[in-house]
């Protein structure tokens, strides 16, 4: 049985279901912060906690690089030394270099100003390559194909719930900043060329609400991190 930390309950989902609006609806009806609707297959683990945020959308949307942080802890707890996992700003995780899963992001509103009921950051990691054998696929990858075959998932599960509430309650304590200093050493291409909503120009970083800087070769842009909230 999955032991979830203080302040935290779980709630298992059928293999089929959907852990991510399974969170959703029971945030919808009421229930109580902290809940994780989880599901776990051979191939897959999925879950998604409930959140019940008392600050504006725009701010409380940290939440999706605290869970990150929370499972780069856990993965990083479990997994042999040599797997490195950095986290891209729209909540994808890549794992040595290639995709493998991520977080995604609802709200009960999408107005950046207004404070939501409730956001739901949901978390999908693919255990086994949905392609049979690694190697066919190069941009994407699973855990078996990175040396953490071993990894008990219920166990995986634990410890990112544990890493979450230990970086929640530092954000709590000490603001963003404590999110922004680790999670910045652990961001996917800051610094670098990449390539947003069809155009070209350089990561730069991000702002005080995770919002991405996108410096293009005549002016700098700002995406807000509430441009990942699916609907």
């Amino acid at each position: 049985m999955v032991q979830f930390p203080p302040l935290m309950s779980g709630i298992e989902v059928p293999p089929m279901g959907d852990a991510f609006k399974a969170a959703q609806a029971h945030a919808a009806r009421g229930c109580d912060a902290g809940l994780i609707a989880y599901s776990m297959t051979p191939d897959e683990l999925s879950a998604a906690i409930v959140f019940a945020p008392e600050v504006p959308l725009v701010e409380a949307m940290v939440m999706l690089p605290t869970c990150g942080l929370g499972f780069q802890n856990a993965l990083g707890a479990l997994a042999p030394p040599e797997v490195a996992l950095h986290l891209a700003w729209d909540g994808r995780f890549i794992l040595n270099g290639a995709k493998c899963g991520g977080l995604r992001a609802a709200a009960s509103n999408s107005d950046p100003a207004q404070t939501p009921d409730w956001l739901v950051v949901g978390l999908s990691v693919p255990i086994w390559p949905s392609s049979g054998e690694g190697g066919e696929t190069p941009d994407t990858t699973a855990l078996f194909n990175e040396g953490c075959a071993e990894i008990d998932i219920e166990q995986l599960l634990e410890s990112w719930a544990k890493h979450t509430l230990v970086w929640v309650n530092r954000w709590e304590e000490e603001g963003t900043q404590a999110i922004h200093s680790a999670w910045s050493g652990l961001a996917w291409k800051m610094g670098d060329q990449i390539d947003m909503n069809g155009e070209s120009g350089i990561f730069q970083g991000v702002d005080e609400d995770f919002g991405m800087l996108f410096k293009t070769s005549d002016t700098i842009k700002l995406f807000p991190l509430t441009a990942v909230l699916e609907s």
